[in-house]
């Protein structure tokens, strides 16, 4: 692959987590459905505008924003997993959607090729760069001046059940994690959202703000569907291979998983509490 130059998340992505992403597609598009509407009512894509859909994974936001930009726009979605970029692609041959493309690339450092995009969009796909700084410049070289970057982001752990339970569960049953940059490439990387800002400031671009959102991630599959995704995907996964769980530590994690998240559960299915940051900024 050319044009990569975060090839630690590029590897990932590829291999195992990207795979259970995969498999896990529906109901991952299910949990994130309302921050993707969140995104898509701020960023408000138009008919006829060119968007860059950063990190777009198995293609969601790019599908929404495509139907939006129609007739006479177009969506570019970038991600560095080619397992999700391909089921990206089958999706968007499935609906027909001929404003919507996607390719392997890293907005760290893709070139600009002319395209001046209006704007730029990116649902839990900006977390990950290597240098925030050097990305968010590289990015605003993509844009058109004036153009405008409006991402989502999670908000901090206390805030986010889905992250912060099951982790706490693992821990009991494991150990603490070994320690590491809380501001490194993560999920939960743009937390604070004062940090955020000045890394925007120092990329360039202008008109910079924010605001925390809260939400609920709904999961029509209840208990089950939330074991089954602590499983695959997250950090239960991740500490169970940096403390050498096994397969008994994993059913009572998966246990736990079930009742701290039970207080969560209606006649619906899960309703877990979130918090976005959502942040938008503009070139010069």
């Amino acid at each position: 692959m050319t044009g990569i130059k975060n090839t630690a998340q590029q590897q990932f992505w590829s291999g195992d987590p990207g795979q259970a992403w995969v498999a896990h597609q529906a109901r991952l598009d299910e949990l994130h459905a309302p921050v993707a509407e969140l995104l898509l009512r701020e960023a408000a894509p138009e008919p006829g505008a060119h968007v860059l859909d950063i990190g777009c994974g198995a293609g969601a936001t790019c599908l929404q924003a495509g139907a939006r930009v129609s007739p006479g726009g177009r969506v570019l979605g970038l991600d560095l997993s080619e397992p999700l970029l391909a089921l990206a692609r089958r999706r968007i041959a499935a609906a027909g959607l001929d404003t919507v493309t996607v390719e392997a690339g890293d907005a760290q450092v893709r070139a600009p090729r002319g395209e001046g995009f209006d704007l730029a969009i990116s649902r839990f796909g900006v977390m990950f760069f290597e240098d925030p700084v050097a990305a968010f410049r590289n990015i605003a070289g993509l844009l058109r001046p004036g153009a405008r970057l409006v991402f989502a982001a999670w908000g901090p752990s206390e805030h986010n059940p889905w992250f912060d339970l099951p982790m706490r569960v693992a821990v009991d049953r494991l150990g603490p994690a070994e320690p590491g940059d809380p501001d490194g490439p993560g999920p939960l990387a743009f937390r604070d959202r004062a940090r955020v800002e000045g890394l925007l400031e120092a990329a360039g671009l202008c008109s910079i703000r924010s605001r925390a959102v809260d939400t609920e991630l709904p999961l029509s599959g209840g208990l089950e569907a939330a074991a089954e995704l602590t499983q695959h995907v997250g950090p239960v996964k991740r500490h169970m291979r940096d403390r050498a769980g096994d397969a008994a530590d994993m059913t009572a994690i998966l246990e736990g998983v079930r009742g701290v998240f039970a207080p969560f559960e209606t006649e619906a299915g899960l309703r877990v509490p979130a918090r976005i940051n959502l942040f938008e900024a503009r070139t010069g």
